[in-house]
């Protein structure tokens, strides 16, 4: 979701500068899931949101290159304030004894939720430029769609216990 952010007016280097704060912002929230499977002791949930993290650096890093070339002296006008959660699993997504294949439906809930938010956006884009960086996204979204689901093929099903049942219920203090 993004907070003020006008799509009739945005320009191209805004675009890109909020495309970068997007990636950035998914690669953050996979960081901190990459600790909490860690800390329990989910080496494989760990593994992928560890793979999420260099995708997301990646093309965080494709975008920012793209934009010092084209606007190397501008400074951004966008802030982190403005989106949350455009690409970025919502922080109770995480859960304790997580498989890969639970990780991997997390992402893949992320990259629809991209695809929309681009496609959801494009009704209001006025100039030509960014219709055509955020059409780019959009369908970049879908291939990510697709590499995810490949991945998730792979895998064994789950065994089909439920992260819930290892959750501690609230205790007095």
């Amino acid at each position: 979701m993004a907070k003020g952010v006008d799509f009739t007016s945005l320009s191209l280097k805004d675009a890109l500068d909020l495309a970068i704060l997007i990636e950035e912002e998914a690669m953050e929230r996979y960081k901190e899931f990459t600790d909490q499977m860690e800390l329990h002791h989910t080496p494989e949930a760990a593994e992928f949101f560890r793979a999420m993290v260099a995708n997301e650096t990646k093309h965080r890093d494709d975008l920012f290159v793209r934009r010092q070339a084209m606007f190397p002296a501008e400074d951004s006008q966008m802030s982190p304030s403005m989106l949350w959660d455009v690409e970025a699993p919502e922080y109770d997504k995480a859960r304790a004894f997580m498989s890969a294949r639970q990780a991997m439906e997390v992402a893949l809930e992320c990259e629809i939720k991209a695809h929309d938010y681009f496609d959801q956006a494009l009704a209001n884009v006025a100039d030509q430029e960014v219709r055509t960086l955020f059409e780019e996204l959009r369908e970049e979204e879908l291939e990510h769609q697709d590499l995810v689901k490949k991945q998730m093929e792979k895998l064994p099903p789950d065994p089909g216990t439920n992260p819930e049942d290892y959750a501690d219920e609230p205790i007095a203090q």
